[in-house]
């Protein structure tokens, strides 16, 4: 029996909202299988200049990535969707090895098979360094604000 990822394709406005902040939710617990978990085990990544393919590699970057990426918290919100594809904007915080604060911004693409596994991936990033003080995202988002737009700037 093939796995499956609630909610499936076709989607609603309902159910990619419900597929976003699932992506969120299972980012912030900065695990990688369980992350990796939620696609094809074939899926096709590219994260800024890293190619990735399959959950093995899926496992090996995002490790790599959150021992770089210190007290990382995320924030996603829905862009677009179609029947079988998700366009979300993002944007996380972390520090550094050295104690700098990073604001990463940028625009994700997610294409789905029918179990509702994500199958590619590709993502679209930018950096911009600020001091401490000028944190706005402390872990996951409270569930009262599921659903929410986040600011941009």
């Amino acid at each position: 029996m093939p796995e499956e990822r609630p909610p499936c394709p076709p989607f609603t406005r309902e159910t990619a909202l419900r597929k976003v902040q699932a992506a969120e939710d299972a980012w912030n617990t900065r695990d990688p299988r369980r992350v990796a978990s939620a696609y094809t085990p074939d899926s096709v990544w590219r994260n800024r200049d890293t190619f990735v393919r399959g959950r093995e590699e899926i496992v090996t970057f995002l490790t790599g990535k959150w021992e770089r990426e210190l007290d990382y918290a995320l924030r996603k919100n829905l862009w677009a969707f179609t029947e079988d594809r998700i366009a979300v904007r993002f944007q996380y915080e972390w520090h550094d090895h050295a104690g700098q604060w990073w604001r990463s911004y940028g625009n994700e693409l997610w294409e789905f098979d029918e179990h509702g596994l994500m199958s590619r991936r590709e993502a679209s990033i930018n950096d911009v360094a600020f001091p401490e003080i000028e944190r706005r995202i402390h872990g996951p988002r409270p569930k009262e604000e599921h659903g929410a737009d986040f600011p941009l700037r």
